[in-house]
């Protein structure tokens, strides 16, 4: 029998400075049983990141076609595909044919590495690539609950996470942007 995903569940009071949006989110996350919290909370943040009327999760880490997020609009084209990792030039290559904008969260320990195999191919592409610090990363997952309050804000790309069990600052590092 397979396993089943992990639901959480936030509430999140979300002030994009960078952008001028107030909104209270609600957001139903299904934990992939492969994915890390760490992962998951960089979904989390990257809908932050890009939040809209129409953005959504996906299942980018379970079916190839999908996005880990994306926003489509009323006619059913994309606007927007965002992928979280450090994923095949490929992937991207194919997502930057069918969306009109492209978003890559690299995070973990390995997204250095991972830059620079990849720079010279994705420079080729219209595609936005930024790298969240691991440290705060993780420490940020060590206190995720199955239900959570955050509280989000985000101010020159750096993104201040107050919880009940402490404040994270992570800073989106630009590798390459389009936008």
């Amino acid at each position: 029998m397979a396993t089943k995903p992990s639901i959480h569940k936030f509430t999140i009071a979300l002030s994009d400075l960078d952008r001028d949006i107030y909104d209270a989110l609600n957001l139903t996350v299904a934990r992939h049983p492969s994915e890390t919290i760490e992962r998951m909370m960089v979904r989390v943040l990257a809908f932050c990141y890009n939040a809209s009327e129409n953005l959504v999760f996906c299942k980018g880490l379970s079916d190839s076609d999908e996005a880990d997020l994306w926003e489509k609009n009323l006619d059913g084209s994309l606007d927007l595909w965002i992928d979280v990792g450090e994923p095949a030039f490929d992937r991207i290559k194919k997502a930057s044919r069918i969306a009109k904008a492209v978003r890559v969260y690299a995070f973990n320990t390995k997204a250095s590495v991972w830059w620079s195999q990849q720079q010279a191919q994705f420079s080729r592409l219209n595609v936005s690539v930024y790298r969240l610090p691991w440290e705060p990363l993780e420490a940020l997952a060590n206190v995720v609950d199955r239900t959570m309050d955050l509280s989000v804000t985000i101010s020159s790309g750096s993104a201040y996470v107050a919880t009940a069990n402490g404040e994270f600052e992570l800073t989106a590092d630009v590798l390459q942007s389009v936008d």
